[in-house]
């Protein structure tokens, strides 16, 4: 990075993995530290570890300019305060106003978002959806999470809680969720879903292969069952059928519903594309006449991980230029 220019920091928080990187205003990552969040320890240590990695970056680039620093993280934000109103992957958390907290401890502006609308933001600045102006991105982790880019911008919502396109209902009578309904698409196409049902056919008898690899690790992972379907292992191979149909559903719906030039998978899962994508291809086009009728673009992220992190670093962005839009009205 050249002397005197300016970048802001992305910060991408998950209950596992802390991600802090600084990104120059064109998206490109300049430096970055990864961490493991000490959920355990407990918020302020989280905190703790977060300012202690700016400072570091912020020691890394001295002769660059700090332009603030954007968050994401898993959960219901409040973004008119920048409280965490509720975040699973965080306990401990709820309705704790972390954007204020960080503000005093750095002196510089922070911005607090979802992490999936993060991730969404990502894809349409320097990522997949560069070249369009409105998006929609499905995050497939632990859960599945979303974002809705519209004319360029996140769209929250009423209280900030759009885009919760996991919990999507696809089969009524389907298998329970986290979240207490039946057959949301969580159920079948995150990677919980995806070691759920790998070993719901091993309790069966129906994978020897899958068993002695549950037999070994304790589990099955989608990584795991994602290799055995390379591997042409058959229910390996249905598992990623399933999680294709059901994304092809959900992702039907959002495309009669918004008819949107692009669709963005990204998230861990992600990295199984082409396992699961001819399954959801197919799906769509059985079930979304819109789809049929325009054509849209479906495609992984072409972020993967860092999606979340240069968007979160968009942020402080947006919101400075939002600052000077709304001092030329005056």
């Amino acid at each position: 990075m050249s002397t005197n220019s300016r970048y802001t920091i992305g910060v991408d928080l998950g209950g596992t993995n802390l991600r802090v990187a600084a990104v120059d205003p064109e998206g490109a990552i300049c430096e970055r530290i990864n961490l493991d969040t000490e959920v355990k320890e407990g918020r302020l240590r989280v905190v703790a570890d977060m300012c202690d990695a700016v400072k570091e970056i912020e020691q890394r680039l001295p002769e660059a300019q700090l332009g603030g620093i954007g968050i994401g993280v898993p959960g219901i934000i409040n973004l008119a305060d920048g409280t965490v109103r509720q975040s699973p992957n965080l306990p401990g958390w709820s309705d704790f106003p972390v954007r204020d907290d960080i503000e005093q401890l750095l002196g510089t502006q922070v911005v607090l978002e979802n992490d999936a609308n993060a991730a969404a933001l990502g894809e349409s600045w320097v990522g997949a959806g560069r070249n369009v102006n409105s998006l929609c991105m499905m995050t497939l982790g632990t859960g599945i999470g979303g974002g809705l880019i519209l004319d360029g911008r996140i769209w929250h919502g009423r209280e900030g809680m759009a885009g919760e396109l996991g919990h999507m209902t696809i089969d009524p009578n389907g298998a329970l969720c986290g979240c207490g309904n039946l057959g949301c698409v969580e159920a079948y196409a995150s990677a919980s879903a995806i070691s759920r049902m790998a070993m719901a056919a091993v309790r069966v008898g129906r994978s020897p292969e899958l068993a002695r690899d549950a037999d070994e690790l304790g589990d099955l992972t989608a990584e795991i069952v994602y290799i055995k379907a390379k591997q042409g292992d058959t229910v390996a191979r249905e598992v990623f059928e399933m999680v294709g149909r059901s994304l092809g559903v959900a992702i039907a719906n959002l495309i009669n519903i918004f008819n949107l030039p692009l669709y963005v998978v990204g998230g861990g899962v992600a990295n199984g594309w082409d396992a699961f994508a001819p399954s959801l291809m197919a799906e769509v086009h059985k079930r979304s006449l819109v789809a049929r009728s325009t054509n849209p673009t479906i495609v992984p992220s072409a972020l993967g991980a860092d999606a979340g992190l240069v968007g979160a670093a968009h942020l402080p962005q947006i919101a400075e230029e939002d600052a000077h839009a709304r001092k030329r009205r005056i």
